[in-house]
């Protein structure tokens, strides 16, 4: 494992070993049996190119009322615990004394990308948020705090953790394209990616 700054985001390639892989993979896919993946529409009504779930105390949700953070996931049921494998991380890189009340899960297919934002639901950018990639590869584009002005792009592997803190936290990132079957860890290709966050 060795860790890359960008524009303050630390990025630790290879964090994850294969193992450690699969028995994430193993504990999202318990997470997506008990809450099962939706695709959410932005707040034009317009379908997102990721599919969805969440486990913790919330999940976040967007619809054309906005976007925001709910206790329970669209069919009603509360969202399942965050489980000890995904803690784990949180748990060696926040450098934070509160636990994550979200574990956000994307799902991209072939051809979804997630647009330039910023993660500001939360009440509070005091906490960072740390975001693990599984399966195929990423391309991350890290822009700024501010809208606009040069970004730089990183190619994101399966096992990679990045941690969004401090003067980063509210930096502009997305996922411009995944290299669908880049990977063997999704038997059918994919990216999955892990977002824990504290939410209040």
């Amino acid at each position: 494992m060795n860790m890359l700054t960008i524009r303050g985001v630390h990025v630790f390639r290879g964090y994850l070993d294969g193992e450690q892989q699969r028995a994430i993979l193993n504990a999202v896919r318990e997470i997506a049996r008990a809450a099962p993946p939706f695709t959410p529409v932005t707040a034009r009504g317009r379908p997102m190119s990721v599919q969805m779930t969440a486990a913790g105390r919330f999940g976040w949700y967007s619809d054309r009322r906005g976007y925001r953070y709910v206790p329970h996931h669209p069919s009603g049921t509360d969202w399942p615990p965050i489980p000890p494998e995904i803690m784990a991380i949180w748990e060696d890189l926040a450098d934070c004394p509160r636990a994550p009340e979200c574990c956000l899960v994307n799902f991209y297919g072939e051809g979804a990308r997630m647009g330039l934002h910023q993660d500001k639901d939360e009440a509070s950018f005091d906490h960072p948020v740390v975001s693990v990639s599984l399966g195929d590869d990423g391309l991350f584009r890290i822009g700024n705090v501010e809208r606009g002005g040069g970004t730089e792009s990183i190619w994101l592997n399966s096992g990679d953790v990045v941690v969004l803190g401090g003067a980063a936290r509210l930096v502009h990132h997305g996922v411009d394209r995944i290299r669908f079957g880049s990977s063997q860890l999704l038997s059918n290709g994919g990216r999955l990616n892990l977002t824990l966050r504290v939410v209040t």
